[in-house]
């Protein structure tokens, strides 16, 4: 204690007075602060090193939040301010965003369901409400569009579909993977824009055929279906406005890549605790099994007293 009073009055005092009025000797003090000093830059370059770790395994798109949530997973014990402080040291910085702009177009002679959703993004469970979309992705051999069909209870990108034509099929392929990937329950909310492809009678009657209640999106109003448009944004700053596209196939290997890799099993989620989709999703079904396991044994104990 001696040691860092003297250490934090030096600004005030010279450090020959201060430590012979505590009775320290010069020598002993600046053994102390050299320790000090290396054990603030051994504890830094490791915190460094994670903060590289993370970054490197984001492929850079990690920010401040995402990268220290990362790094308390690991168990260490860290404030995001400290990260802050290092990842401004050494010039460490997420990638940039950019905007984007809406794609499918509306079919003004087509009847539209209801918007049953009103902004209330809002699951308990799986397969509760599904949201899709559609965007674009330039490459030099031209455009793709992107079909994507994610589970609001998650975040969970469920069922895609890449194509170089916006058609009714590219959201049916999209349906056909999440019907595949998730067992198909009467009860889902399926949740889009007004685009044509959602309003063709192909599309409807292959939802009405699975028991879906298709909801629809207020007329121009993007924040009606927000959660896929964030997961757009996402896509947009941590991939596609960072990479240039050689080819469609390039496009489609790491979308695929940051689809079916990055974004479901890896990619950190705010609204999730900062857990990954698929991680969430476990440790829910976890929960829920316990919960089940200890009603189960009381339900048995309860059945045993009153014989």
């Amino acid at each position: 204690m001696k040691y860092r009073f003297i250490i934090e009055q030096l600004k005030e005092y010279p450090k020959g007075i201060c430590c012979r009025i505590l009775g320290v000797s010069r020598s002993g003090c600046y053994h102390w602060h050299r320790r000090r000093l290396l054990h603030r830059s051994l504890a830094e370059t490791e915190l460094l090193l994670k903060i590289k770790k993370h970054y490197q395994l984001s492929r850079g798109r990690y920010g401040l939040l995402r990268l220290t949530s990362s790094i308390r997973k690991e168990g260490m014990i860290v404030n995001k301010k400290r990260v802050y402080r290092i990842m401004k040291k050494y010039g460490i910085y997420s990638k940039t965003k950019k905007k984007f702009r809406v794609t499918t177009k509306q079919n003004h002679k087509a009847s539209f369901s209801s918007n049953l959703l009103n902004g209330k993004f809002e699951a308990v469970k799986v397969n509760q409400i599904w949201t899709s979309d559609i965007t674009y992705i330039w490459t030099n051999q031209g455009w793709l569009y992107l079909a994507v069909i994610l589970d609001v209870y998650n975040r969970e990108i469920i069922g895609w579909s890449l194509n170089h034509r916006c058609s009714v099929e590219l959201v049916l392929k999209a349906l056909t993977m999440a019907i595949n990937n998730r067992r198909a329950e009467p009860s889902i909310i399926f949740h889009s824009d007004r685009g044509s492809q959602y309003t063709s009678s192909r599309f409807r009657n292959t939802l009405a055929y699975y028991g879906f209640t298709q909801s629809m999106s207020g007329k121009g109003n993007c924040y009606d279906n927000a959660i896929t448009e964030s997961f757009f944004s996402t896509l947009k700053k941590e991939l596609i406005y960072l990479t240039k596209f050689e080819t469609k196939e390039q496009a489609a290997v790491d979308v695929f890549e940051f689809i079916e890799i990055f974004y479901n099993r890896k990619r950190l989620h705010s609204a999730l605790g900062y857990e990954s989709p698929l991680e969430f999703k476990l440790k829910e079904k976890l929960k829920n099994k316990k919960e089940e396991i200890l009603i189960n044994n009381i339900n048995k104990r309860v059945a045993y007293l009153c014989v």
